[in-house]
């Protein structure tokens, strides 16, 4: 065998000095370092809240029907279905009337944990999409850091406000139909707002609008895993056990704006649940075994 050079050996006794301290170091900070993603062909390796993933794309700043926002956080990186998917919903929210879509994160360049906010945004698959119809779509960077979303919910959390429209259904139906899409989150307000004019033949796309708290400024929109990814792992239970095959518009919905705003009394103590770490906490020791090779790849 021939005889290694000095730099190569220096740079190989380095690397494995590197190997544990990268191996404890958080990976929120060893994703959130990376500016581009890696040069493989994209896959996704693990859950939308455990994972990472590789080729991922950038949505252009500025489209002829889209903006991406707060464009700071560098997040606006996906998978290239999730990109096709949000350029096509862009052009169907024209459609509907609206001037295109403000779209907010999806991910970071490489996937993984976040900096901050998000838990899931991990794989490329999901993407938040503003509640607020577009006044204009050549808003600069400086506006894109300032301006704000509109919320589509009163302050108590039961009932859509005065900001909610016809179009904001429109946009969400066309948003869950599309096959592509595993599940949207929204405030409950919403789904039971789009539930009151419910008919049997919504089913198919309805049971795939799922309340989450939180969800009055945006929707967020979760891909199926892409045919390219076979460590992805899909979400369970799916949104037809969810609904117990129906469209969600049952008791399950009415918990968001009664028990769950209102807790019942507890007549016995009860224990807390143990403490679950957040992806922020994280290492690359708690991702797929891939992500490691993610983070170091060119």
């Amino acid at each position: 065998m021939a005889p290694r050079s000095l730099g190569s050996l220096i740079a190989s006794l380095s690397a494995l000095a590197a190997a544990p301290a990268a191996a404890e170091a958080l990976a929120n900070q060893l994703f959130g370092a990376h500016a581009l993603p890696s040069l493989a062909t994209p896959e996704v390796f693990g859950f939308y809240a455990r994972g990472c993933a590789h080729g991922l794309v950038a949505l252009p700043e500025t489209g002829p029907t889209w903006q991406a926002m707060r464009l700071s956080r560098n997040r606006n990186w996906g998978h290239p279905e999730t990109i096709a998917y949000l350029q096509d919903l862009s052009r169907e929210a024209v459609r509907i009337g609206w001037r295109g879509l403000y779209i907010g994160d999806i991910s970071q360049p490489r996937g993984g944990p976040m900096t901050s906010g998000h838990a899931s945004h991990q794989l490329g698959l999901d993407a938040d999409i503003w509640m607020l119809p577009p006044p204009r779509l050549n808003l600069t960077r400086a506006e894109r850091e300032n301006i704000s979303s509109i919320s589509v919910r009163t302050e108590d959390q039961r009932s859509v406000n005065a900001n909610w429209t016809p179009a904001h259904h429109a946009l969400l139906r066309a948003a869950a139909s599309d096959p592509r899409v595993d599940r949207v989150f929204v405030s409950a307000a919403v789904k039971i707002e789009m539930c009151r004019t419910a008919t049997a033949a919504d089913t198919p796309w309805l049971q795939r609008i799922r309340p989450v708290a939180g969800h009055n400024y945006h929707f967020h929109v979760r891909l199926r895993c892409p045919a390219d990814s076979r460590e992805c792992e899909t979400q369970t239970p799916t949104v037809a056990e969810l609904s117990d095959g129906g469209n969600g518009c049952d008791d399950t919905l009415i918990w968001w704006v009664t028990d769950y705003l209102d807790p019942p009394p507890q007549t016995e103590p009860v224990e807390p649940p143990p403490r679950r770490r957040h992806p922020r906490e994280f290492t690359l020791a708690d991702l797929p075994q891939q992500c490691t090779n993610v983070v170091q790849a060119p």
